[in-house]
């Protein structure tokens, strides 16, 4: 009797949705109401195996033990405090963070986008001071094809795909794009009227797409004799998701600033800027702020998140697992001939098919599996760094029961831009897993 009243309350918040939410989601027939461990549970009390986590932000899955004590706990404290006073938490979790990004300082945000704007105002602030005599500063900004920043202007603006640009035009001037790991068009492009290159070290809403080693070199380079900041994106690649701190620490050379948000405190909304001191020192009090971002609840959770990553070793589980689904892909590739490419490392991986993806998607969804998938052909696994290797045997199972029962989609046509982004990132996938010294000093797990 109670399953079925919760049933039908479920059916009535759907319905309010319908009537009173603006219209932009597409959502599937499913009302998750709680989860555990890697699990998500329905109103109805099915269990599923996820493997999109949020899209990258449940990297300890769901109702860590730790995470809820400590949510528990600071709520009963301070829920909010304003940045107007310290807080005990800010400066403990902004020492942990330039600990593992080999940076200097931070600023606290409340979103992705929100710490993109903080990069390129930082960026533009750093050009300004530097400007003599009543020149103009450099305030062009460099992006890559098919790369995906958020959704506020200044991130719109240096995001590729036209069908999220478009409708809000003019955005802000001055963002130029970069053919993905084309070198010769970033030479091409940087001029001294850069004052930042913005790039993801592994796109994720684009298709699960790694920079090249040459390209982060030759970005760098740029970057530095042009005083320009290099940024990288790390909101769905970073903290522990390819197996190291941040996706960058597999090149020898740091960027000026990173961006984080999405795992960071577990499922609570916290995003920061982390930047080295020559580009922090162009922030000053008065010249950016926020009201929510960087709470005591929000910031003692990230610490605790962070601590738990360390403790449990979990970017070298994201390692090892992550290789036991490039192993299983790769298998199930040579039985199903739609795949055209097994691309990732740690646990951010994307298969790449020539068929669409949305029919595999909702079919996994029967068979108790979440994951998602991007460009109409890209399925995306972006699993718990909890994940264990049970898991891994259960999603490949049910993946591999998906792409047999399923009748064949119908077959796709990568955009061209795609086809060079695969080229590109086959030789940038190929080389990720060798070790630099940069990796090996940043190397922040208990042995």
């Amino acid at each position: 009797m109670k399953r079925k009243a919760s049933a039908k309350n479920m059916a009535a918040a759907v319905r309010d949705e319908a009537r009173y939410l603006m219209n932009t989601y597409r959502r599937p027939p499913v009302v998750f109401v709680h989860g555990k461990g890697c699990h998500l549970y329905d109103e109805r009390g099915r269990e599923y195996l996820d493997f999109l986590g949020g899209i990258a932000v449940n990297a300890l899955g769901y109702s860590h033990p730790r995470i809820v004590k400590t949510i528990r706990r600071e709520a009963g404290r301070a829920i909010h405090l304003s940045n107007l006073f310290h807080n005990p938490y800010q400066g403990p979790l902004a020492r942990k963070l330039a600990e593992w990004s080999g940076l200097d300082r931070v600023f606290f945000t409340n979103s992705g986008t929100e710490a993109i704007e903080g990069a390129l105002k930082i960026a533009r602030a750093y050009a300004k001071a530097r400007a003599k005599n009543g020149r103009a500063s450099p305030t062009r900004v460099l992006a890559l094809t098919n790369s995906f920043h958020g959704r506020t202007f200044g991130s719109l603006a240096i995001t590729y795909p036209a069908k999220y640009r478009e409708p809000f035009a003019p955005l802000m001037p001055g963002a130029d794009f970069v053919n993905f790991n084309d070198v010769a068009d970033l030479e091409a492009k940087f001029d001294p009227g850069v004052c930042a290159i913005v790039l993801e070290t592994i796109q994720g809403e684009g298709g699960i797409y790694p920079v090249s080693e040459a390209f982060w070199n030759r970005a760098r380079e740029l970057a530095s004799a042009n005083h320009a900041a290099l940024i990288a994106d790390e909101i769905q690649c970073g903290l522990g998701r390819t197996g190291r701190a941040f996706a960058y620490q597999k090149f020898a050379k740091l960027p000026d600033i990173v961006t984080v948000a999405k795992p960071l405190a577990a499922g609570l909304p916290l995003g920061a800027v982390i930047a080295n001191e020559e580009f922090a020192g162009a922030l000053s009090p008065g010249l950016h702020g926020t009201t929510f971002g960087g709470g005591p609840l929000v910031c003692a959770t990230a610490l605790e998140a962070l601590r738990i990553i360390e403790e449990e070793k979990l970017m070298k589980n994201a390692r090892e697992r992550g290789a036991e689904i490039r192993a299983g892909l790769e298998k199930m590739a040579a039985d199903f001939d739609f795949i055209r490419e097994v691309r990732g490392e740690g646990l951010i991986i994307g298969l790449d098919l020539i068929v669409e993806g949305g029919p595999f998607v909702d079919a996994a969804l029967k068979h108790g599996l979440v994951i998602n998938c991007t460009h109409e052909h890209i399925l995306r696994f972006l699993p718990p760094f909890t994940v264990r290797s049970a898991h891994v045997k259960k999603f490949l199972a049910t993946l591999n029961t998906v792409f047999a029962k399923t009748p064949r989609p119908k077959s796709i046509e990568a955009a061209d831009s795609l086809k060079t982004h695969s080229s590109a990132a086959k030789a940038a996938t190929a080389s990720a897993a060798a070790a630099t010294p940069l990796q090996t000093e940043l190397s922040l797990e208990p042995a």
